[in-house]
């Protein structure tokens, strides 16, 4: 028969691809860790990279990563969780994604979401996350990149009808906004508007306003002498009493005992 050489051929092939594999794994056992390839991501301008292990603490981070957290050496986030350098909610979300890989419910997390830049203020990132597997093929971690997505990224039609209302928020967060008035900018009700921006973005428009006049208040705090009240009023807040419970609940500590840490140099896992 004319087709009887073919399964001998691909025996040859898969053998060949075998020895290849094996002597691949060999090579990159030779490899010096601190070699390895995630050392290119130093050089790939926007992008940051990282790997957690099992229990989601910070095992490998490039240059951009640490810098974004405002941080000179490994040191200071190799072994953190995304609660020790994230907002609570948003940190709450990066935890489900890493669940879902590491179960095997998802072979891929990519979307573009809600990062706070190298300032403090939340823009719009791509974000492509994967499982690690180990030499055995048990999945052992996560790896993921995230960069600031492109104008066209944004057009996605779970992120396009609220878009606009992150933009009302990050603008106008010091004054007294209505967010019915903002759904209503972004042309939806206000149960829908509260639904699509949840299902966006993990969170809803409540709390995304609160944690960007936190933000703020951090960076009054750091930088001024302003007292707890005028800062309260600076950023929207109804009185500094309303201001000292919303900071305490996503900083874990009070305006001032903030302060005193930022000016006195201790080193301070905040939620940001």
């Amino acid at each position: 028969m004319p087709n009887t050489p073919a399964p001998a051929r691909r025996v040859s092939s898969r053998a060949r691809l075998q020895r290849l594999e094996r002597e691949r794994a060999a090579w990159l056992a030779e490899v010096r860790p601190s070699d390895h390839f995630h050392v290119l991501f130093d050089h790939l301008p926007g992008v940051c990279f990282y790997c957690k292990d099992l229990q989601g603490r910070f095992m490998l981070v490039n240059r951009n990563f640490m810098q974004h957290y405002q941080m000179r050496h490994e040191s200071e986030i190799l072994g953190f969780t995304d609660f020790d350098v994230a907002p609570l909610h948003m940190a709450s979300g990066y935890v489900r994604d890493d669940a879902r890989l590491l179960s095997g419910k998802a072979r891929l997390v990519e979307r573009v979401e809600l990062w706070f830049d190298k300032q403090g203020v939340p823009d719009w990132f791509l974000v492509t996350k994967l499982p690690l597997r180990d030499a055995e093929g048990q999945v052992c971690g996560t790896a993921g990149v995230v960069r600031r997505a492109a104008e066209h990224e944004m057009q996605l039609p779970t992120i396009q009808n609220v878009a606009h209302a992150i933009e009302i928020i990050r603008r106008d967060f010091a004054g007294p906004i209505l967010l019915s008035e903002v759904a209503r900018a972004c042309g939806l009700s206000m149960r829908h508007f509260q639904r699509r921006f949840q299902d966006a973005f993990g969170f809803s428009p409540q709390e995304f306003l609160i944690k960007t006049r936190v933000i703020a208040a951090m960076k009054l705090l750091e930088e001024t002498n302003l007292s707890a009240s005028e800062i309260a009023v600076r950023c929207g807040f109804v009185d500094g009493s309303s201001f000292a419970e919303q900071f305490r609940a996503r900083v874990s500590q009070t305006p001032s005992a903030y302060r005193q840490a930022m000016r006195s140099g201790v080193s301070v896992r905040r939620r940001r």
